[in-house]
């Protein structure tokens, strides 16, 4: 599945600042919501890939298909899929001048998977039993049982053992002071104003055109619209409905990415309301998911039957379903759910009633979160919907419902399993529902360890089809992410990206290979 870009045109002239040495023209300043709590890949910080500071073994191409990075070829796999070798390109360095070696990358692996490091993708690394150096430029991984999706975890950022090494990897300064092998170098870091990167000289990859790379942090979308049509902005990452002011502009283009990420609402099993699957099934059945996308997304998405967008080639075709507030009635009923005379449901006294939370600002979350207490209404279910900080919003999240958003690219383990296996309920964002089925662990497992693609393909059917009669979230749409950027430079592509971007994915994705449009 391809990313398109949709050239449309847009307003002002740009203005990119020269300081740091970089001259106009090749200084880009992009306008993003958010900032990563760490620039550390120890902790999580680029493991899908595309990081500007650090490279992986392997990369993924615009397609999303594999290539080297720091790797000189795809791994060699033996063993009936349980051990993969990589040869390390010669000549590569860190930052800071000094090489890149095998020994880092083992480092890397086992910081990683140390149970005391506070990564919270490290279950997407449970196959690797050992990772082990053979001289400078050979490293072998040894997976307690083949796992099929393995080469792409290997986009993992490398991280150098001399400069992360000797520090707690939770709060040392490497956190904050990154040191990679990727075309950019951090040169400064303003919490909750900008990050700065400058081109680096040792890059293997070739010096980048653009020498100067600024994310600017404007948690505020009309602000970041104010700020890209003033020209403070060379670009922005916009919602549909501000994207769409610059159509009539002729100086910068639209890029328009599908994506994995898809905006649900959890399901609490621990709470007596939203824990029912009677509930969770008429929610399912009540929500107009084609409405949220034409007037919420204004069309700039697809409706989301479950965690795999529509064309996604895992997606089970059969899952695909319409509204039907009917049998959503007769499900409740069925189950005890009885209306009242103010129309709200009630079961043994208690109403059919719960708390939605939404992250304050996020207006698509907000629209989302409305649209769907509205449909439940429809059901007989009352949804009180509320804004809060994610401080308020991460210890409620065990009993209380949230808008939230998920999903990864590359293949359908990486998303699913931190979504949805009852091994990770609880851990942070992963399986945010505390879901817990046991027909869809199976398939997850089955998903991971399976070689043969048609196991695998049935395995991830099964489980679309028990999310349908056992839903713990309502899906509701996948969002496609939208760029404006000043018309300047070549090059310019997207990718299929995950729920994170602004800082990895976007049209910046390749930054290091745009060149001058002139």
């Amino acid at each position: 599945m391809l990313a398109t870009a949709a050239a449309v045109s847009a307003c002002s002239a740009p203005g990119s600042g020269t300081t740091d040495g970089a001259a106009a023209g090749e200084s880009v300043v992009i306008g993003v919501s958010t900032e990563p709590d760490t620039l550390s890949p120890l902790l999580g910080y680029g493991k899908d890939g595309n990081s500007k500071l650090f490279d992986g073994l392997l990369a993924r191409k615009a397609d999303m298909t594999l290539e080297p990075a720091l790797a000189t070829a795809l791994p060699r796999i033996t063993d009936g899929g349980r051990t993969y070798t990589y040869t390390l390109r010669k000549g590569v360095k860190f930052s800071d001048g000094k090489p890149l070696t095998a020994r880092d990358v083992v480092f890397t692996y086992r910081t990683v998977l140390d149970d005391d490091t506070n990564n919270t993708a490290r279950s997407e690394l449970a196959a690797v039993k050992d990772v082990r150096a053979v001289g400078d430029d050979t490293v072998v991984f040894t997976l307690h049982h083949p796992y099929a999706p393995f080469a792409a975890r290997t986009v993992l950022p490398i991280v150098p053992e001399h400069a992360a090494g000797g520090q707690d990897p939770n709060t040392g300064p490497f956190n904050t002071k990154p040191v990679g092998t990727g075309p950019y170098i951090l040169a400064d870091w303003r919490k909750g104003e900008k990050l700065t990167f400058k081109a680096n000289p040792h890059y293997w990859g070739g010096t980048p055109k653009v020498k100067k790379l600024t994310m600017a942090i404007v948690a505020d979308d009309d602000v970041r619209a104010t700020r890209l049509r003033s020209g403070d902005l060379d670009g922005a990452v916009l919602p549909p409905n501000l994207a769409a002011t610059f159509k009539s502009d002729d100086d910068k283009k639209t890029y328009r990415a599908t994506s994995y990420d898809v905006r649900v609402v959890t399901l609490p099993s621990g709470n007596p309301v939203t824990g029912d699957t009677a509930i969770r099934r008429a929610l399912d059945l009540a929500v107009d998911r084609q409405a949220m996308v034409d007037k919420i997304l204004d069309g700039a998405g697809r409706p989301a039957y479950g965690p795999l967008p529509v064309d996604d080639p895992w997606f089970a075709k059969d899952v695909e379903r319409s509204r039907d507030l009917a049998e959503a009635g007769r499900v409740l009923d069925a189950a005890g759910w009885t209306k009242g005379e103010d129309g709200i449901r009630a079961k043994d006294g208690r109403p059919a009633r719960f708390t939605l939370y939404y992250p304050s600002g996020d207006k698509v979350r907000q629209d989302h979160a409305l649209a769907y207490a509205s449909d439940a209404k429809k059901a007989g279910i009352d949804v009180r919907v509320e804004s809060a900080t994610w401080e308020v919003i991460e210890p409620r999240m065990h009993r209380d419902a949230v808008l939230a958003g998920f999903g990864s690219t590359g293949d359908p383990d990486f998303g699913l399993y931190t979504m949805l296996h009852s091994s990770l309920a609880g851990d942070g964002f992963n399986n945010m529902a505390h879901y817990d089925n046991p027909a869809v662990d199976r398939a997850l497992e089955t998903g991971r360890r399976a070689q043969d693609p048609e196991a695998r393909r049935a395995a991830y059917d099964a489980l679309q089809r028990a999310l349908v009669k056992d839903p713990g979230y309502t899906f509701l749409t996948h969002i496609d992410h939208l760029y404006v950027l000043a018309d300047r430079w070549k090059g310019l592509t997207t990718q299929t990206e995950p729920h994170e971007h602004g800082f990895a994915a976007g049209p910046w994705w390749n930054v290091e290979d745009w060149q001058p449009a002139a």
